[in-house]
């Protein structure tokens, strides 16, 4: 199976790449926070929606992608009460009529101390 690693400017915060493109035909995305210059930058959930997917679409179009060419979405909230407020900025995200699959669920903790919010995404790949 061919695995490349989509190059960004951020580093990971352990072992794993923030993205990789598989077999040609998919990028995955690890799951993003709301970092900015390796720091957590905390807000108001749709605040931190916006950096979050600033973040995860910086990795897409290091790939070739847009938003438009995500297929599917995990988002983790620690939270569900911040549901309606990311939900409002993810979809100011999307392309109209392009809404992927997504599982939105509540957690315990996420692995970043201090996050409250993490998105996951898969994308189909624009590469041959």
């Amino acid at each position: 199976m061919s695995r490349e690693p989509v190059q960004v400017d951020a580093d990971a915060f352990g072992p794993y790449s923030p993205g990789i493109v598989a077999e040609g035909r998919f990028v995955y995305v690890s799951g993003q926070g709301a970092m900015r210059d390796g720091e957590y930058v905390a807000g108001r959930a749709g605040e931190e929606t916006r950096l979050i997917l600033e973040n995860v679409f910086r990795i897409l179009s290091a790939a070739g992608c847009s938003p438009g060419h995500v297929v599917r979405c995990g988002v983790y909230l620690t939270d569900m009460a911040d549901y309606d407020e990311m939900n409002a900025v993810w979809e100011d995200w999307l392309p109209p009529g392009a809404a992927p699959s997504r599982a939105c669920v509540q957690v315990a903790a996420l692995a970043h101390p201090g996050w409250r919010i993490e998105i996951a995404v898969v994308a189909s790949a624009v590469r041959s």
